[in-house]
């Protein structure tokens, strides 16, 4: 109870600005939780595992086993690499291609809102800041108009302000600048795994495709010489 007190003393004593920094906290919280759950569940995924598993069956042509083991989860890596199973290319730059264009299509989808953490983490210091300018201009004209017996009280309620609203403000922002990083160190995890994928698996897929490309080739029947044309009768008819 004496901890709930407190905080509440502390907000009070802040003045408006403090509003405006919790807002940006209550923000900044939805929007942690929910890259959270986004990101964990593409890192839920062993990339460098799942490359291995893939490039195996890969290599020895089980086409089928790799689809299978693909279609298993539907993280970034697994994604890109149902669309380099899927394409029509049999060359190492039409399964680049087909994983490039997945990528595009997965990856932002990562990131996305984390550069809103690094504004709201700015914010939250400049309205703190801003706070500490109000309270300590309320200090020094509440100084200058009182009387002797209330400058005290003036000068003690605008300090007051001032650090609380600046130490609020910290508060809020040094956290969710270390979650951004974190969580921007882990979408770079994510795209790496895509990058190992997109080069070890265009590889081993075409050099998979290579000797079935040349059995069909040997398989195709040479053309039929034309017919000779009927040779006149030798001889004249006399």
């Amino acid at each position: 109870m004496n901890v709930i007190s407190s905080i509440a003393t502390f907000y009070k004593e802040g003045g408006m600005y403090m509003h405006a920094v919790l807002v940006i906290a209550v923000v900044v919280a939805a929007i942690i939780v929910e890259r959270l759950i986004v990101i964990g569940r593409a890192t839920s995924l062993n990339g460098r595992k799942f490359t291995d598993d893939l490039v195996r069956f890969a290599s020895r042509g089980d086409l089928m086993g790799a689809r299978n083991v693909s279609t298993q989860s539907n993280a970034p890596v697994a994604r890109v690499a149902q669309a380099m199973l899927h394409t029509a290319g049999h060359d190492e730059a039409s399964f680049q291609s087909a994983a490039d264009d997945a990528a595009v299509l997965v990856i932002p989808d990562l990131a996305k809102r984390l550069p809103a953490l690094n504004v709201f983490a700015n914010s939250a210091t400049l309205i703190g800041l801003l706070g500490t300018i109000t309270g300590l201009i309320t200090a020094i004209s509440g100084v200058g108009v009182a009387d002797a017996a209330q400058r005290s009280a003036y000068l003690a309620s605008g300090i007051s302000e001032a650090l609380h609203t600046t130490a609020f403000g910290l508060i809020i922002a040094i956290p969710t600048l270390m979650i951004s990083g974190w969580l921007n160190s882990r979408v770079e995890g994510v795209a790496q795994d895509v990058d190992e994928l997109t080069v070890r698996l265009s590889k081993a897929l075409a050099s998979a495709s290579a000797p079935r490309v040349a059995a069909q080739v040997t398989r195709m029947p040479a053309p039929h010489p034309p017919a000779n044309p009927a040779r006149p009768a030798a001889g004249g008819g006399r």
